[in-house]
């Protein structure tokens, strides 16, 4: 073979290569469009959807006076809530995106002695406060831990079910999030979506950061997750249950 032929080989299995990379990367981009999708930003939203809903900007640590604001407990009605989780001494409790702990704090008297929260978040300011919450006596079933975009940062099945309270619709990685949560959990478990409902207009929330029904079960199930039922009892949120595979 001359000197030619063996560059124009050579060329060709190179031209070649970067063809076949190409179309791995455009397979590749294909499969994540698939379920995210880059949008023009709103001015609550990230700039990214997932099945149709603009993804919410996550509120900062700088909000954490609002999530213990006083009038909570009477807008959200959180009594009502833990009534329906039908929680257990014993049972052991993901808290994703627990903030400062407002719900943390609430279900540690329902699964003590032995029972944990893990309480979870992505910023360091919040998990920091958490871990002040956990120092008191009462609260020391508080597990704080920093999570990050596409995982609860935990060891498989260590718990019963998992709580997001005005959390999901601000998952940046919502497919990642709930694979993650959904392998946190023992065989089984349930996965609780609190959200303040799309439907309502009296909702007096931003509607990014509300979400109806229809759209939580269609995303859940896409990820794997199994209905089980659905309660309108609080004021202004939907609290939909699932069950894990």
């Amino acid at each position: 073979m001359t000197f030619s032929r063996v560059h124009f080989v050579r060329k060709f299995v190179a031209v070649g290569a970067v063809l076949f990379s190409a179309c791995a990367l455009t397979v590749l981009a294909d499969g994540i469009a698939d379920y995210y999708r880059q949008v023009p930003a709103s001015r609550d939203g990230i700039g990214k959807s997932y099945m149709g809903r603009e993804i919410a900007q996550v509120m900062g640590f700088q909000g954490a006076q609002w999530l213990e604001r006083e009038e909570r407990e009477q807008e959200e009605r959180g009594d009502l809530l833990l009534r329906e989780l039908a929680l257990k001494p014993g049972m052991d409790v993901l808290d994703v995106g627990a903030g400062t702990g407002y719900y943390s704090r609430r279900i540690a008297a329902f699964v003590a002695p032995r029972g944990k929260i893990y309480a979870i978040d992505v910023q360091r300011e919040m998990v920091d406060i958490l871990s002040t919450v956990a120092k008191q006596p009462e609260f020391s079933n508080v597990r704080p831990v920093l999570g990050t975009e596409k995982s609860v940062a935990l060891p498989d099945g260590v718990a019963d079910i998992a709580i997001m309270v005005d959390v999901y619709h601000e998952l940046e990685f919502p497919v990642e999030m709930l694979a993650s949560i959904t392998r946190a959990l023992r065989p089984g478990g349930r996965v609780v979506f609190v959200e303040y409902r799309a439907e309502d207009p009296n909702v007096p929330i931003k509607a990014l950061h509300k979400m109806s029904e229809a759209q939580i079960r269609r995303e859940a199930e896409q990820n794997g997750l199994i209905w089980e039922r659905t309660a309108n009892t609080l004021p202004w949120q939907h609290v939909v249950i699932f069950k894990t595979k």
